[in-house]
């Protein structure tokens, strides 16, 4: 999968002239929300086959701070897929490779209803894509 990349605005910087740190945490949405898309289980595909897939953790580090109109690359990656539970890992970074940020998210997969689903039986076609994405 490629990477997502994400061009840093002028409304993301505080009074200080650097990136707001909640602004991460929604770069890592976009760039999950990317994931799924080139995986071909995008967010709209999910709703249509009635998957639920709430955040229930965020971890994070901070590593160097990004400034107005850098380009920041993320990469995503699998770290584990577990019965119900999906962990990601990210890596965002410079132009220059330089880290600025290294973070984790964990979600569940629930049906309409709220039952938790297991990926591996009830879905095993998304399953295998996410799978062939681990680390």
């Amino acid at each position: 999968m490629n990477t997502y990349k994400h061009i840093v605005q002028y409304y993301e910087t505080d009074r200080m002239g650097i990136t707001h740190h909640s602004n991460y945490i929604r770069w890592m949405e976009e760039a999950r929300v990317d994931f799924l898309k080139q995986s071909g289980w995008g967010y709209d595909r999910l709703e249509e086959e009635g998957l639920i897939s709430p955040v229930t953790g965020i971890s994070c580090k901070y590593k160097a701070s990004t400034t107005f109109s850098d380009e920041v690359e993320i990469k995503i990656s699998v770290a584990s897929l577990k019965g119900v539970t999906l962990k990601l890992d990210y890596l965002m970074t410079k132009q220059d490779g330089q880290i600025v940020f290294e973070g984790h998210s964990e979600h569940c997969f629930l049906n309409k209803e709220g039952k938790f689903v297991r990926l591996a039986n009830d879905y095993p076609e998304f399953y295998k894509v996410l799978e062939s994405a681990r680390i």
